[in-house]
């Protein structure tokens, strides 16, 4: 039987923004296999004084150890992890590709889905924090509240953030720590649904936040450069919103682009894919152009394959120090808007948890792999190898399955 928790009277954090996109989102009802039982996540019991953690002493060594629990003070909180999604950020950080900002020492992590399980003794259940065995999701975005970004309505940017996963100790661990300074980041989920997919809150709240910046609408024809799970997540999205949708990416990933609402999808590149695009839309481009891999070189052929008046988002995050060319008469003759998009607010957040936890939007095909806490290795090597799409690490597993 599938459980729903109150967690109505919990004022810890902003309310629920489940249409922050202006997007109507079509609601099928939840597989099977996303209903979770409460038999079988359960909170950790009361006795226990140690836990395993995947950490990083030093740039490009990660290491599964056993550590005891964190500290709870007395305004903190304790979460039981249930699943961890890896991306591509994580293993950039295991190989020492990524060091800005990553603590030595830090354990690894910030798509989380947990379970509450031990508040501070100063924090009132369903008031300060959610009640202890609620489900609940974990913005890695932990932000001061007080820059000229977080003031502007930017704290997705903020001038002073913090992140589970690289500054903070995040969720590749049984239990995780939830500092009084981060408590807005605990987000309940309306309804139980599989860990795995309460993860995948994160990668959604950042597509969220870009699309707050993108005018898609039904009648719009939406390119996404880039069919990795953050592309997939976009054609969802876009597909979601009544568009047309094309996806471009390598020949395996575009069954999936088919599967999560693109109507059109190649593997053409440069030239090809400009005259690729033009036929799909009649020789006038595509109304928005979504760059979701890191390829600077997209940037000039981005331009080339959007319609006049029409809008371009880098999203994706590129190489340190790279640069990308563009002809600026495409920008000035045909009214191009180009835009940027990094993280995503606590607001954001909230819709993405609100999006899944309600089934408005079914992310649980990009779930390919999970694998144990104790084989976290192979977990980032399944990563590395491109072997599936979203792969999953849930503490307390026995041996690593495909889904």
């Amino acid at each position: 039987m599938s459980v729903q928790l109150g967690v109505s009277g919990f004022s810890g954090r902003p309310s629920i923004i489940s249409n922050i996109c202006s997007i109507t989102l079509r609601r099928p009802a939840l597989p099977p296999h996303n209903r979770i039982s409460s038999e079988i996540y359960k909170p950790y019991p009361g006795r226990m004084d140690s836990m395993l953690a995947a950490s990083l002493p030093s740039p490009g060594t990660l290491t599964l150890v056993r550590r005891p629990l964190p500290i709870l003070g007395p305004r903190d909180v304790l979460l039981s992890v249930e699943a961890t999604t890896l991306c591509g950020t994580d293993l950039r950080i295991v190989t020492g590709q990524k060091t800005h900002g990553v603590t030595p020492g830090v354990i690894l992590g910030h798509e989380i889905a947990a379970r509450v399980w031990k508040l501070g003794a100063d924090l009132r259940p369903g008031i300060d924090a959610p009640t202890p065995g609620t489900q609940v999701g974990l913005a890695p975005e932990i932000t001061c509240g007080h820059c000229v970004p977080c003031t502007a309505g930017r704290s997705n940017v903020c001038a002073n953030m913090a992140l589970f996963g690289t500054g903070v100790d995040g969720g590749l661990a049984d239990v995780i720590r939830v500092p009084e300074r981060a408590l807005a980041c605990i987000t309940p989920s309306a309804c139980e649904i599989a860990p795995p997919l309460l993860a995948l809150a994160e990668p959604l709240s950042c597509c969220l936040r870009a699309r707050t910046r993108l005018p898609i609408t039904s009648t719009s024809r939406v390119l996404i450069l880039g069919t990795g799970p953050i592309g997939l997540i976009h054609c969802a999205l876009a597909a979601a919103a009544g568009a047309s949708v094309m996806a471009c990416g390598r020949p395996a990933r575009l069954d999936p682009a088919l599967a999560l609402g693109a109507s059109t999808v190649t593997a053409a590149h440069g030239d090809e894919l400009v005259a690729t695009v033009r036929e799909w839309s009649g020789g006038a481009g595509a109304d928005v152009v979504i760059i979701a891999v890191g390829d600077p070189g997209l940037v000039p052929i981005a331009a080339r394959c959007t319609a006049i008046g029409g809008y371009i988002s880098c999203f994706a995050g590129f190489p340190a120090g790279t640069l990308a060319q563009i002809d600026p008469n495409l920008i000035h003759y045909r009214e191009l808007t180009i835009s940027g998009s990094a993280n995503a607010t606590l607001e954001d957040y909230a819709a993405a948890v609100a999006t899944l936890s309600t089934g408005a939007l079914d992310l649980s095909p990009l779930i390919t792999h999970e694998f144990p806490l104790t084989q976290v290795e192979a977990a980032l090597d399944a990563v590395r190898s491109r072997v599936g799409l979203k792969v999953v690490v849930c503490p307390g597993r026995g041996k690593p399955t495909e889904c």
